[in-house]
């Protein structure tokens, strides 16, 4: 990756502060932003890293709690000597993991981003199915879907 710098500092440093998110502002603010992510190399690249921390992070805290969750079934299945305190750690495990995942979800994107992505993927099922079954699929008013 290349050394870009950003193309407009004033509108890089307000992305920046908001972690290059813009899922939150409003659509019909979002337009000066997005046309800044689309010309700027800089930003754009940030964005990147910043989503593949975010999903990395997700991964990584539900990949332990799964774990630690097999760790406590392993335990309660083969009834080793301290078995009380095996338990205790892999129920602590999972919780701390339980935890981190409800943080950064919150913290980030990631949530806003996922259901977006199911709602793009519902719209192009929608369009593909045939008319007779689309017309009876109800579509709430104002949905996205």
């Amino acid at each position: 990756m290349g050394k870009h710098k950003c193309i407009d500092r004033v509108v890089g440093r307000i992305l920046a502060g908001w972690r290059y998110d813009i899922s939150g502002i409003v659509p019909e603010m979002r337009g000066d932003y997005e046309e800044h992510l689309a010309k700027c190399p800089h930003c754009r690249s940030k964005r990147v890293l910043h989503r593949v921390i975010d999903f990395g992070l997700i991964t990584i805290a539900t990949i332990s709690a799964g774990l630690f969750l097999i760790a406590f079934s392993l335990v309660r299945h083969y009834s080793p000597s301290h078995v009380v305190i095996l338990e205790v750690i892999a129920l602590g495990g999972f919780l701390f993991s339980s935890l981190m995942w409800i943080i950064v979800a919150i913290a980030t994107p990631v949530p806003v981003m996922l259901l977006g992505a199911a709602k793009e993927g519902a719209r192009r099922v929608h369009e593909r199915l045939p008319q007779e079954i689309r017309e009876r699929i109800p579509i709430k008013p104002g949905s996205d879907v």
